[in-house]
């Protein structure tokens, strides 16, 4: 019994301690403080931490006191454009596990807005953030203003951001230059002044996925769409957590960008699967189905079908001309549409939402 009372003594010093060092470094808050506004498909642990892999996922608050960290651990290697007031701050590199990395520092010590946006998708790595620490000062505090408005996008490599960093068609693709927060989904909610999410993943398609062997691939995004996680198929999304006010598809291309196609029936079929998920777990929102720029088939009558055979109102089809951007000066890594390519894309596209949605079309310039 005294031997036990002692090992308690000694585990209350070290929490203690712990604790004590802590807010003499700086004050803390957990992963979800309330504070704190999260974008995206996350699951919160009861010790407050939050996960999440999906491209695009982004929190928002606001800070005091000049300084701001985040304790994570990341599965891989995953990427972060951090925003302050509104303007790039840094992008940063997370790795590793317990890890303090450092977000902001050499600002003054007002209030200021802050914005951590995961610029690469889930293949690459899962974040788990534990804590937020600031200065001793510094102070968390929710932002006052809330959109009105909430985009979906479900789609492959190019809703990603697929090197769009990148230089040159012939710079060959790395993480770092992946950055969704340039790519067109990202520009159009903007436009819109619209929370967005992301759910895609390179190379996925709706029936096939890039470079597969068989016709019909086992998994595609038409599986992934139901998951909380892009890398882990166990943990199925919530979908009461939020209701999009629309969403956007752009999906086919890799379905048909290498050999076996898929057969019409078994395109169809599966990207009618979409359509129906999407109206089991949302409602009678409206759905933009787009037709790829750079389809290697054509197959715009596969598209023309699937909405003829829904026979739904609310399911629109917007055709993307294939000489829309230059595939030499408008491409990014990869072969991938660079920043210019992704803002002709958003400048064909933002117009029709306007004439579907009846949101108003604005002198807002899209960026």
């Amino acid at each position: 019994m005294k031997r036990y009372c002692l090992y308690l003594f000694i585990l209350i010093g070290i929490s203690c301690s712990a604790e004590l060092k802590a807010q003499k470094n700086g004050t803390v808050y957990k992963g979800n403080d309330p504070a704190v506004r999260y974008t995206g498909r996350t699951l919160v642990s009861p010790d407050g931490s939050v996960a999440f892999d999906w491209v695009g996922t982004y929190l928002e608050t606001r800070f005091t006191g000049g300084k701001l960290s985040v304790k994570v651990s990341e599965t891989g290697t995953s990427y972060y454009n951090v925003f302050v007031d509104g303007k790039l701050h840094k992008v940063v590199k997370v790795c590793g596990t317990d890890t303090l990395i450092h977000l902001v520092s050499g600002i003054d010590k007002r209030i200021h807005s802050l914005k951590i946006q995961k610029r690469s998708e889930g293949e690459f790595g899962k974040t788990t953030v534990h804590q937020f620490v600031l200065s001793g000062s510094g102070r968390l505090a929710e932002e006052p203003a809330v959109r009105t408005r909430h985009i979906e996008f479900i789609g492959n490599s190019l809703t990603c951001g697929y090197g769009t960093d990148g230089k040159h068609r012939d710079e060959p693709f790395l993480v770092e230059t992946e950055n969704c927060n340039l790519t067109f989904a990202s520009m159009v909610a903007r436009y819109y002044d619209a929370d967005y999410t992301l759910i895609a993943h390179s190379g996925r398609g709706a029936a096939r996925n890039y470079g597969d062997s068989v016709r019909v691939s086992k998994v595609t995004m038409k599986d992934r769409m139901l998951n909380t996680f892009d890398e882990d198929l166990t943990h199925k999304w919530n979908f009461k957590e939020y209701r999009p006010d629309l969403v956007v598809i752009n999906l086919g291309s890799n379905d048909f960008s290498t050999e076996p196609h898929p057969y019409k029936s078994e395109f169809t079929k599966a990207y009618k699967q979409i359509l129906a998920q999407l109206r089991e777990h949302y409602g009678d929102i409206p759905i933009l189905c787009i037709y790829p720029v750079a389809m290697q088939a054509p197959v715009f009558s596969y598209y023309e079908a699937i909405i003829n055979e829904v026979n739904d109102p609310k399911v629109f089809l917007l055709k993307l001309d294939k000489n829309l951007y230059n595939r030499t000066t408008d491409l990014g890594a990869a072969w991938h549409p660079g920043y210019s390519g992704h803002k002709k894309m958003a400048m064909w596209i933002i117009p029709y939402i306007s004439t579907i949605m009846g949101w108003d079309l604005t002198d807002r310039v899209i960026e």
